[in-house]
């Protein structure tokens, strides 16, 4: 399904029913694109797996390849998943009225935001807490901080650690816009008087 993007000529109007105060976002590239025999995962399953948890496999892919370990190394070992995760928009265009008849046995577990960390410790075989953490805008810095303390309380001997933003849908952005939250001007400006509001951004660590 394709994407929703803001047509170059969209002008807010946050007063009107179902408009936001902004046009700007840090978008990604390409977020349909995925190796799912890579991955081990069927065609059709890939494609009804939130591209968020697409996303964190290959990042987690890419951080074991970065850390010097192998698939070998890691399997079977005492190793946790706390992945940050507070977006659903893909579930928006699954789980809807209009889209019944397209729910298959994939449908639930690419729609869950747990999936996104199980993915991970399923693909790597690891033996260890798998969690997604939702705080909001800290759900990262917490998982970051449940990551440590698993490895310090001698629960983990390693620990996955990372977070996930997309926006596939407009509603959650028009809700943020609603109440004050955005940047019209598309621009962040922290712990300054001239500050405004934030901007929406994709991206995954």
């Amino acid at each position: 399904q394709e994407r929703w993007r803001l047509p170059a000529t969209y002008h807010p109007d946050p007063g009107k029913p179902g408009r936001m105060n902004t046009r700007w976002g840090g978008f990604l590239d390409q977020v349909d694109r995925f190796d799912a025999q890579f991955f081990g995962i069927s065609p059709r399953e890939a494609e009804l797996a939130d591209p968020q948890q697409r996303l964190l496999l290959e990042v987690a892919y890419h951080a074991v390849e970065d850390a010097g370990l192998s698939l070998a190394s890691l399997g079977g070992k005492r190793v946790g998943v706390y992945i940050g995760i507070c977006s659903w928009d893909y579930s928006f265009l699954q789980l809807n009225s209009e889209s019944r008849a397209a729910i298959d046995a994939y449908t639930n577990v690419g729609s869950s935001l747990c999936i996104a960390a199980n993915r991970i410790s399923y693909f790597f075989n690891l033996v260890g807490p798998s969690l997604s953490v939702d705080t909001a805008c800290s759900s990262s810095l917490v998982a970051t901080h449940l990551g440590c303390r698993s490895i310090w309380n001698g629960e983990t001997e390693l620990a996955f650690v990372g977070g996930v933003n997309l926006t596939l849908r407009p509603e959650l952005t028009i809700g943020f816009s609603k109440a004050s939250m955005l940047s019209p001007d598309g621009r962040c400006k922290c712990f300054d008087s001239r500050a405004n509001g934030y901007v929406r951004g994709e991206g995954a660590g």
